[in-house]
């Protein structure tokens, strides 16, 4: 059934609120993938480490997109009125709900590639014959012995993050068709 205008009230809050935290994390915890590892690491003519960087960019964006969302929800909760609102957040959730979606699948084939490959492409600019003796050198831009283990860590928090801002994009879907009495 419908919900009372002071429920929806509250609804709409809590669930703009987890979006803008599960957004924020998703965010932080994509720019740290890149600001550590991926900067380094993307060749335009390496078709692993492009997807890397593709399916990182794609998560920036969709953790933005995923904060623009909470943000129009915690607007709706104060304001039910205006049907463009409603309309908004009605857009806005669906395109999360939908990008989530793609970075999730984005995010589990970039560890099941780097799982396969064991992090080849993730090492491919250090110029070392063997990493583990030799952790930080002139030949290699970053510290490899922990790269593989903290990008697939990062990775599977994402991960993580984008099947929950999956659900809740989808939550808030579903209030705002109730709410536009779809």
């Amino acid at each position: 059934g419908h919900l009372d205008p002071s429920s929806h009230q509250r609804v709409l809050m809590k669930t703009g609120l987890i979006l803008l935290i599960i957004g924020h994390l998703n965010f932080i915890t994509a720019v740290l993938v890149h600001g550590t590892v991926l900067r380094f690491v993307v060749n335009p003519r390496d078709a692993i480490s492009l997807q890397y960087a593709v399916a990182n960019g794609a998560s920036v964006l969709s953790a933005l997109l995923t904060i623009s969302c909470g943000i129009a929800v915690l607007m709706l909760s104060r304001y039910l009125a205006p049907p463009a609102l409603k309309w908004l957040v009605f857009t806005l959730s669906t395109s999360s709900c939908l990008s989530c979606l793609s970075c999730l699948l984005g995010m589990a084939i970039s560890i099941g590639l780097t799982l396969g490959s064991q992090g080849r492409a993730l090492l491919a600019p250090c110029s070392l014959t063997n990493v583990a003796l030799a952790p930080v050198s002139r030949e290699c831009p970053f510290d490899p012995t922990r790269v593989y283990s903290s990008t697939v860590c990062l990775w599977a928090v994402s991960l993580l993050l984008h099947f929950l801002e999956v659900i809740f994009s989808i939550r808030c879907l579903l209030l705002a068709i109730d709410l536009l009495r779809l």
